[in-house]
């Protein structure tokens, strides 16, 4: 069934078959100026699904403009997430309650915690309760930034401390792949998957709470071919939005090929 309230785009999509995709994209923001990241806001933000506002740019651009980005997010009721770095400098630097009064002060929805490079002694729980104090949500980064592939016993760890952080009330967990997805978390090289560790932390905490880090084409391509268009992506460059939303709903010739990706037959009419 068409809407009568749908847009010429979105009537004619359905017509030729392309299923309903979840908001699922998860860009990051790695030090764009505030006209740009309006733009692909204006552009793209009714598939978006959080934008992480990365690394600690904002924290040395001029504060007006990093304002400015976090509203052009949150006024479109999308979460900003600061990334996982600040966290980690924050307690190493034994100022986590200051780097929190900062992200809930600049505007930001949630904070993305994790031991990529750091360790961290704080509990799990004790995390939540401070952030949730100023009302900022928790997801956390399951994977080390230097560490190079997933491997069996890893992956067996990774689920275990997951499974903490769920319970002490984070919102959701991101896969590691840094910004190559090479020889890092599930990759071994561009595009190689290794599918079993994946598929291991799909069953352990299912795809709604797990954020695959996927910065590149081969990388995209490969999470949604293996999982379906309902994974959630994250790492997502702006201008690379609208070329993963296409793949997802089919429209890519490498996506139209596949069966769980292609779009149905049209009702009424041959294939």
């Amino acid at each position: 069934m068409v809407r009568s309230d749908s847009s010429s785009c979105e009537r004619y999509l359905a017509q030729i078959g392309v299923r309903d995709t979840p908001r699922a994209t998860c860009p990051f923001d790695p030090g764009y100026d505030p006209a740009t990241l309006e733009g692909h806001m204006e552009q793209s933000g009714h598939l978006v699904a959080t934008v992480k506002i990365s690394m600690a740019c904002w924290m040395v651009a001029a504060e007006a403009a990093t304002r400015q980005k976090i509203s052009a997010v949150t006024r479109l009721g999308i979460p900003a997430v600061a990334g996982g770095g600040p966290f980690e400098v924050a307690v190493a630097q034994r100022a986590l309650p200051e780097y929190l009064d900062l992200c809930a002060d600049v505007g930001l929805t949630r904070i993305e915690c994790g031991e990529g490079f750091t360790e961290l002694t704080l509990a799990p729980g004790e995390v939540v309760r401070q952030a949730g104090e100023r009302g900022l949500e928790v997801e956390f980064e399951l994977g080390e930034k230097h560490s190079g592939r997933f491997t069996e016993e890893q992956t067996e760890e990774l689920i275990a401390v997951g499974h903490r952080w769920l319970e002490a009330g984070a919102v959701r967990l991101v896969v590691e792949a840094r910004e190559s997805a090479e020889d890092v978390g599930l990759f071994s090289a561009p595009g190689e998957l290794d599918p079993r560790q994946a598929d291991r932390l799909a069953d352990a905490f299912g795809l709604e709470r797990l954020l695959f880090e996927a910065p590149n084409k081969a990388s995209q391509f490969a999470l949604i071919d293996h999982f379906g268009p309902s994974v959630q992506l994250g790492n997502v460059r702006l201008e690379e939005i609208l070329r993963v939303e296409i793949y997802r709903r089919g429209l890519h010739s490498d996506a139209f090929r596949r069966n769980n990706l292609r779009p149905r037959p049209p009702a009424g009419k041959s294939s």
